[in-house]
């Protein structure tokens, strides 16, 4: 696994296309990206995001194909920790309250009920300890 660091706004794009494609060329993200920079830059990014062990890649048909390393939750769990950390102070509490406050009239009763059993579910555990 990488070791944390803080992606670009940039890197952070292309690993979302990566994830996303499950595996890409330069191009494929290129054709993918908002305002991209030209080819050249793409590649020196993702030669950036593998030496930092976020990509990795094979070579085919004269191209490389670049691959995460790590798996789509490993990562999402890492960033958010990060978020949490940033802009929470660390507080899971806080975190929802304002995800709840952003987006309560599209959460569903289900989704509040989902989330009320993993909170159970949490506490259960955590008392089983």
């Amino acid at each position: 696994m990488p070791v944390s660091q803080n992606l670009s706004r940039r890197e952070r794009q292309i690993m979302e296309i990566i994830y996303e494609l499950g595996e890409a060329s330069a191009k494929d993200v290129q054709a993918r990206l908002p305002n991209a920079p030209g080819y050249s830059a793409i590649r020196a990014t993702m030669n950036k995001l593998e030496d930092k062990a976020f990509l990795s890649h094979r070579e085919q048909d004269l191209k490389y194909i670049y691959f995460p390393t790590i798996e789509h939750d490993q990562a999402r769990s890492t960033a958010l920790q990060r978020l949490l950390k940033t802009f929470f102070s660390g507080s899971a509490k806080q975190a929802m309250s304002t995800l709840l406050d952003l987006s309560l009239d599209e959460v569903s009763d289900k989704e509040l009920k989902e989330m009320q059993a993993m909170i159970n579910k949490a506490r259960k555990q955590r008392q089983d300890k």
